[in-house]
């Protein structure tokens, strides 16, 4: 029984097909008949609440076998329908909770004769799309912009993979692939086979969990983790890895909790072993330090054994060679090989002839130093550009005080557990002082708690009972119980973690010239080299230049070879490898610092340059909370029954006005006869709504215009102006000049028909956000063009936009016609922003070139948005562009910085000066010049840290006395 696994039927999709482990599913068709022949999901969903069962069911030999086993299974109360694959072994059982246990679904299959267990998540067959897996790597030994390239070009030939985008800043590597074509191991292997070091962080993968180990030393160790994790009901699948001391787990999680296997191991081993989470935000930080470490070790050895430590160099310069790639590691390879091999033929011809030429040891030596010395501080610089994420992760407690019941349901008992083993429906006790370990609601007690850390808000937010609250954020003063709803990778702040590291991951079009740059820049500067040596050796061999320019010690030819050494060593690819993503890493970080979640480079590149900026007007420039300002009835109907049909007619709609008109009707008739507390309000509420309502017939939503339905048996429409004429109801005179002046004033008027007659209409009021009219004024000087786009009658939207000072409005837009408004913006060229709530506006937030969506701070996953603006506060919108243009402003001094040292070092290197000047640039300071070159592209872009949010009083050149 506690094999079983169970999901939530989909609403309108097929049941997914049940597979065993192993299985490739060839005949997964089969069932597709089944549920056709069901009917769907939809409609049944629509009876009541189901959930569904995969169930493998072995000693079927015939059709026979299966109708008794769909006829036992049926036969129980509560099952809806049921499927049963003789191929496939597989039973897919359709059924009401409420009425029946899995319990009974295994018994009863087993009364029939046949065994039975439940199919795992993991084992049922998906479509490939929804198979497809999203895997971190960090890849170490990158270089340049063009390791990148050879790293991402081998990945996307591998069979199976997807997609793959590989960052050099991060050393991370993001994979998609079919795990049932190729897994993480041999995309490892692949990386590694490139020449490149490679390990697996972690995957999309929901029910498989890395856990480290402590007292894991012997053999004997490891198999009494064997035997515990054995027992345990819930784990399909696990991988003891004694030398890292570590276990990957697949488990069904709605079996067994992670908890309870971190309980499990501790107690079954008696407390000599002891297992904690891996988070793999803290592994990156450990890598990264680690990786600081190494260089610093290397540069260290280097000061005494230079020709041993540059070993690496030569061994990366290979492996590029051998897969037909270049990068740095050839140049510094090149340089101090020439100067080493020549060193070494000068003293063996020194040592025959008598004659000693200048030696050039030390060049090697100083060049692989320097380079060492650059690499170890670019390290420590690129280590700095993800602060952002560290600072995130570092807002999740380590631990979280569980509160345990009695048998009675009284809280007995206090435990302090890791935060990462929260689990849903935990009960946890928040002190002042501390955070909350995850996404939850008050269940008792009142505070109040700092969201800054999430929202960008600074004022702290009171807290009572049913309040939610978010999982980082900082509790002040009152003790709080939280009940968990929301742990792991559900939570607000890992939420915004993996949009940030997704932005951090994606690549702006601008770097499509640095990488095409970086894939010729090797070949380009090796023949530059050639050229230098014989034009210096040429002109020196018919005596162009004087001897004299020529030391006493030396010759021609290592004349010229010193400038060719000079010009492979100080050229620097790695340069303009970083001038993009290091940007893209900052400001993506300091956007989440301040409620700014920007989804990518190209959204940040696109953004700098917007011409339009489209606002929704209700929950966007408004503050989505409307309000009934006043009711009007225009026949013989009692003011009190009206307020009570609109009310009945509008309960079924979720539409903000809907529930504006229900509540304002409900304050009219049931003022000052309810409890003063809050709960006892919504509890009495909830009671008296469902007696009071009038029944309600075939009711529809209209979107654009309004709802219809039956009461009474007759019809009654409620919605805007459209509606009301649409149908043929005449709207008396008076009555339109009392619509007219609440439009004049910025109203929407509602208009109410029963029975096809006129009676009355409704004025409501959605007060505009307190910086709205600044914010367009803002825009306004900073050269972007505001537009207002709202469903709303022309005089109320043209009431509305002169109020925050919009000129160009586009009214009575319906919610599936904003996306065309967005296209004949974008006929000339121009780029569109979109502001919205996220919701209706989805259409319209894809068509944009920058989707921005607006929204509080628990509503940051919206797939159609470029930006996220967690505030919920128009001022972000300007700081999204200016964060935007800043940052591009930083690339391209960083491409600046990183062409013009270039341009200018290589003639250096090459002599361009030296008739001139006759300073010759020796190859170590060349080697030194090109660490520095990367160093200051990193150090360019860490200065986006410093970014401050524009005030407004400055963009609109006010001054304040």
């Amino acid at each position: 029984m506690a094999h079983l696994q169970l999901s939530a039927v989909a609403g309108g999709g097929r049941p997914a097909a049940a597979g065993g482990g192993g299985d490739e599913m060839e005949d997964v068709r089969l069932l597709d008949s089944y549920d056709e022949e069901m009917g769907g999901g939809a409609a049944a969903a629509a009876a009541g609440e189901e959930e569904e069962a995969h169930v493998r069911v072995t000693g079927m030999t015939c059709s026979a076998c299966t109708s008794a086993v769909e006829g036992a299974v049926s036969a129980r109360r509560g099952v809806r329908r049921v499927a049963v694959s003789l191929l496939q072994n597989r039973a897919h059982v359709v059924f009401d909770p409420a009425l029946l246990k899995v319990e009974d679904i295994i018994e009863a299959i087993e009364d029939a004769g046949f065994d039975a267990e439940i199919i795992p998540d993991t084992a049922i067959s998906q479509p490939k799309a929804q198979k497809t897996l999203s895997a971190q790597f960090r890849i170490g030994g990158m270089t340049c912009a063009n390791c990148v390239n050879s790293v991402e070009g081998i990945l996307k030939k591998l069979s199976g993979v997807k997609g793959a985008v590989v960052a050099l800043a991060t050393s991370l590597g993001e994979v998609e692939y079919d795990p049932s074509v190729i897994n993480k191991d041999e995309i490892v292997e692949a990386i590694e086979d490139a020449g490149f070091e490679a390990a697996f962080l972690q995957s999309s993968e929901q029910d498989k969990i890395l856990l480290g180990l402590t007292g894991l030393h012997t053999e004997r160790d490891v198999n009494v983790l064997h035997d515990i994790l054995k027992k345990m009901i819930g784990l399909r699948q696990f991988d003891v890895n004694a030398t890292v001391s570590e276990v990957e787990i697949i488990f069904d999680p709605e079996a067994v909790g992670l908890r309870s296997i971190v309980d499990a191991i501790e107690t079954g081993s008696n407390g000599r072993l002891k297992a904690h989470v891996q988070n793999p935000y803290a592994r990156g930080a450990s890598n990264d330090a680690h990786e600081a470490a190494k260089m610093l070790h290397l540069l260290r050895s280097s000061l005494f054994l230079s020709f041993v430590v540059g070993k690496r160099f030569y061994i990366a310069a290979y492996r590029a060679l051998r897969h037909g790639s270049t990068n740095m590691d050839v140049l510094v390879v090149l340089g101090t090989t020439a100067s080493y091999v020549y060193s070494v033929c000068a003293l063996l011809y020194g040592a025959f002839t008598g004659f000693h030429p200048p030696i050039y040891f030390e060049t090697s030596a100083m060049i692989i130093t320097f380079v060492l010395f650059g690499k170890y501080l670019e390290v420590l610089a690129k280590g700095k550009t993800s602060d952002a994420i560290k600072k995130l992760v570092e807002l999740v407690p380590a631990t979280a005080l569980l509160l345990l019941k009695d048998k009675e349901g009284k809280y007995t008992e206090e435990r302090e557990i890791d935060a990462l083993l929260v689990q849903p429906g935990d009960i946890l006790k928040v002190l002042p002082g501390s955070k909350v370990p995850a996404d939850g609601v008050v269940v008792w007690g009142t505070s109040h708690v700092n969201e800054s850390m999430i929202t960008g808000e600074s004022a702290s937010i009171p807290k009572e009972v049913s309040s939610a609250v978010i999982g980082g954020t900082m509790n002040l003063h009152g003790v709080l119980h939280i009940q968990a709803n929301k742990v792991g990778s559900e939570t607000v702040l890992s939420q915004i973690i993996s949009l940030v590291e997704t932005a951090q991951m994606s690549k702006a079009p601008i770097q499509k010239f640095a990488d095409y740059v970086a894939s010729i820049f090797v070949p380009i500067v090796i023949t530059l080299s050639i050229i230098t040596f014989l034009v210096w050796f040429l002109c020196g061999w018919v005596g162009a230049y004087p001897n004299s320019w020529i030391s006493g010690t030396s010759n021609c030819f290592v004349f010229s070879l010193m400038f060719a050494i000079a010009v492979v060593v100080i050229a620097c690819p790695c340069a303009l490898g970083l001038a993009t993503p290091t940007a893209v890493m900052v400001a993506t970080g300091v956007g989440a610092n301040h409620g700014v979640l920007v989804k990518g480079g190209d959204a940040l590149e696109r953004a700098q340059n917007v011409n339009y900026v489209i606002f929704d007007k209700t929950g966007t420039l408004t503050q989505g909370k409307a309000v009934v300002t006043t009711a009007k009835v225009f026949s013989g109907m009692d003011l009190g029954y009206f307020l009570k049909l609109v009310a009945s007619a509008e309960a079924s709609s979720e539409h903000p006005l809907a529930k504006a008109i229900v509540e304002y009707a409900f304050h009219f008739h049931f003022f000052g006869k309810l409890p003063t507390s809050k709960n006892g309000i919504e509890q009495r509420k909830e009671e008296i709504l469902s007696r009071w309502l009038l029944q309600v017939e075939d009711f529809s939503a209209l979107p654009g215009k309004g709802v219809q339905c039956l009461i009474n048996g007759k019809r009654v429409l409620v919605g805007n102006r459209t509606l009301i004429t649409e149908n043929g109801v005449n709207v008396p005179p008076e009555a339109e000049n009392f619509l007219v002046d609440l439009e004049l004033n910025a109203k929407t008027g509602i208009l109410v028909s029963y029975d096809d007659d006129f009676v009355g209409l409704m004025g409501i009021t959605d007060p505009l956000k307190r910086e709205a009219a600044v914010v367009v004024e803002g825009l306004k000087k900073m050269g972007v063009h505001p537009v207002m786009l709202t469903g709303d009658n022309w005089r109320t939207a043209k009431a509305v936009a002169k109020e925050v000072g919009i000129e160009d409005v586009r009214a009575e837009v319906m919610p599936a016609g904003k996306a065309d408004v967005v296209r004949s913006l974008q006929k000339d060229g121009s780029i569109v922003a979109m502001v919205g709530d996220g919701i209706n506006d989805s259409p319209a937030l894809a068509a944009a070139d920058v989707g921005m969506a607006i929204g509080g701070g628990t509503d940051i996953a919206i797939e159609a948005a470029d930006y996220v603006l967690v505030r919920n506060n128009l001022e972000d919108v300007i700081t999204a562009i200016d964060l935007s243009r800043k940052t591009f402003s930083r690339i391209r001094w960083n491409y600046f910085f990183a062409m013009a040292y270039n341009v200018v070092a290589i003639p250096v290197a090459a002599g361009a000066l030296f008739p001139f000047t006759r300073l010759q640039m020796p190859p170590w300071l060349a080697g030194a010049c090109m660490a520095f070159s990367s160093v200051s592209v990193v150090c360019s872009s860490l200065l986006l840290r410093r970014y401050r949010k524009p005030r407004l009083t400055t963009v609109l050149q006010i001054t304040v006395e």
